[in-house]
């Protein structure tokens, strides 16, 4: 059983403040097929504060400074295709096919997608008297479901990245791999540290901490009401 227990804060792998865990079941075989940490408020804490020190600078980056990272992590989530693929099958327990072609196949589009826009976009437009300037809220935080885990991340992350704003994603706890597999594909992206920071835990913890944390200026929620903390089974 592989181990998953460190978070993704400020460009680096640390351990979380609680000793809480979960163990994560391939639905298909009914199995565990890892084990990971709990985050607490303090953790998320950690990773906003985190976020908000680099969009002091993040926020006037260039889009050659944004574009260059986005397009490593592209070509470095195309080398990893089969691996994020096999983990989309462990954690969903997707057909190896459907995660290879379909479930994997989203992360990338969306990540070409935005770099794409990003090359074409204006972010200054001149009116006859006035002139509008797009400019990047702060900090997100990004709360993702079970199904289509990789599609839903790298939507949020990848436009995120391109309009100059700073983020703490919490991957759903049923079907969080894809989020530490993306995270280590970002972690060699050049991407600068903090800008991308990785929380898992349960809804009512992690993130009732995001959305209501003071220094969150906006919240990217896809998903429901959380129940797995009552199904699946925890070790203190």
């Amino acid at each position: 059983m592989s181990d998953k227990k460190k978070f993704y804060i400020n460009g680096k792998w640390v351990s979380p403040k609680s000793n809480k865990s979960i163990q994560v079941i391939n639905p298909a075989t009914e199995e565990v097929c890892a084990e990971i940490s709990l985050g607490s408020k303090e953790d998320v804490n950690d990773a906003v504060l985190s976020a908000k020190e680099a969009f002091k600078t993040w926020a006037f980056s260039s889009k050659k400074e944004r574009l260059e990272p986005l397009e490593k992590l592209y070509e470095l989530y195309k080398k990893r295709w089969s691996d994020i693929a096999e983990t989309i099958t462990t954690e969903m327990g997707a057909p190896k096919d459907f995660s290879t072609k379909l479930q994997a196949g989203t992360g990338a589009a969306h990540i070409k997608t935005f770099i794409r826009y990003l090359k074409e976009f204006d972010f200054e437009e001149d009116g006859e008297s006035f002139l509008i300037r797009k400019e990047p809220i702060g900090v997100i935080g990004m709360i993702t479901p079970w199904n289509w885990p990789m599609n839903q991340m790298s939507t949020k992350v990848a436009s995120a990245i391109a309009a100059g704003c700073t983020m703490v994603l919490k991957p759903s706890e049923i079907s969080p791999f894809c989020g530490i597999h993306l995270a280590k594909v970002i972690e060699k992206s050049d991407l600068p540290n903090g800008v991308f920071n990785l929380v898992n835990g349960l809804g009512p913890v992690v993130g009732d901490a995001l959305s209501t944390h003071p220094d969150v200026d906006m919240m990217h929620f896809t998903g429901s009401v959380s129940y797995t903390h009552l199904t699946l089974p925890t070790k203190a």
